[in-house]
């Protein structure tokens, strides 16, 4: 019934940039926290950004000032600005989100992933 689908990943060389982006669709009633989350291999999952619908965020210290959330609530999705690169920045990142869906009968809310898009920071 809701979906997160990412895009924007891919190889980049140290000091570059990338901008990913996470859509939510189906049917959503409301969202409320949405963030991104990294993956890298043999690490367990870490909390990367995330934004709160008021415009509150929170910053892993590894990318603040590097990195940057944003959000589009009318197109319900999500952005991570990510610049200055480094190759431990390389891993799978994932869309997360606090989502407000429909049933068809009542409302329930859940945290929804997105299937998880590569960034490879390598020269």
């Amino acid at each position: 019934q809701v979906q997160l689908v990412e895009s924007g990943g891919g190889l980049v060389q140290p000091g570059g940039s990338l901008r990913l982006s996470c859509a939510a669709s189906g049917s959503i009633v409301s969202i409320n926290g949405m963030g991104w989350y990294r993956q890298a291999p043999g690490k367990e999952r870490e909390l990367v950004a995330a934004m709160l619908r008021g415009s509150s965020t929170n910053y892993a210290d590894s990318v603040k000032g590097r990195f940057t959330i944003s959000r589009d609530n009318a197109k319900n999705t999500v952005y991570l600005q990510m610049n200055s690169l480094k190759p431990e920045d390389t891993a799978v990142y994932y869309c997360n989100a606090d989502i407000l869906y429909y049933t068809g009968s009542d409302s329930r809310r859940r945290d929804y992933w997105g299937q998880g898009t590569q960034v490879t920071v390598s020269s």
